[in-house]
């Protein structure tokens, strides 16, 4: 998996990822079946899915394991098959990463493809169709976006720091005893925030609870690759393609930012 080798691939993955937006924003502000997948009923959808997820879900599905003979898959929309862990290569997507801002009609949301090579994310595709906002990196070949490099901020201190929030965490009060020494911008889908601290639109990302291996793969990568300093809740590096794909977390912030988030978060406590 040289960058070389992931650059030639990258275009078939990019075509896919567009294959897969049609029928997401065919369906965008519009009425779509929308089913709740914790299966609680009643008229709150806590774990909203749609028909949008599963068409791109199953566009993908057929599109890229066929590029990569023998690579393994692994989706929030499919069923998981453990036979990918006996798989160098995997793929790990989220069809649409911040399906409950695609339901409520904000364009916070994303497409989100990674390729993991023995556990290590090497590709990534990250596109935002409602913005037309694409996101893309291999390893060892830098992060780009929409054809221009990205790199991460050069903010030195958590002090002045521009933190990018879930909405649900920001409104649930997570952030509280952050904003005394950072600014709060809220945005949806966690891989999408991911990217957009790895293209330099701000200084830190977090959650303080798990997340899975399908929102955070690609923007891992994105972040690596854009001299963002990305690590999980314990301050290791985030290995993929595990028998449970639920992760400890991310934390994604410019170097100067990292220990003292990192700190901070020690000292308020996780959320797992």
């Amino acid at each position: 998996m040289t960058p070389d080798a992931l650059n030639a691939l990258l275009p078939d993955v990019v075509a896919a990822t567009r294959r897969a937006a049609v029928p997401v924003m065919k369906l965008f502000r519009r009425s779509k079946q929308v089913w709740d997948k914790d299966g609680e009923g009643g008229e709150t959808v806590r774990n909203p899915l749609t028909e949008a997820d599963l068409a791109a879900d199953k566009i993908l599905r057929e599109a890229l394991p066929a590029l990569l003979p023998g690579s393994a898959w692994l989706s929030e929309e499919t069923t998981d098959d453990l036979v990918r862990l006996d798989a160098e290569l995997c793929w790990i997507v989220d069809p649409i990463d911040g399906t409950r801002e695609y339901v409520e009609g904000v364009p916070h949301f994303a497409i989100s493809v990674a390729l993991a090579w023995r556990g290590d994310p090497v590709l990534a595709v990250m596109l935002n169709p409602a913005e037309d906002d694409l996101h893309t990196g291999v390893r060892g070949g830098g992060a780009w976006r929409n054809g221009v490099p990205a790199t991460g901020t050069a903010q030195a201190t958590m002090a002045g720091a521009t933190l990018l929030a879930s909405r649900t965490e920001s409104r649930r009060g997570d952030f509280e005893p952050f904003k005394e020494s950072m600014s709060i911008r809220e945005f949806g889908s966690t891989a999408w925030k991911l990217a957009l601290v790895a293209a330099g639109e701000g200084d830190a990302y977090f959650t303080r609870k798990p997340r899975n291996e399908w929102d955070i793969a690609a923007g891992v990568l994105l972040c690596r690759e854009a001299g963002v300093t990305v690590t999980d809740l314990g301050g290791d590096a985030h290995v993929f393609n595990r028998p449970s794909p639920l992760l400890r977390g991310v934390v994604a912030a410019a170097p100067g930012v990292h220990p003292g988030l990192m700190a901070m978060i020690d000292a308020i406590g996780t959320l797992e």
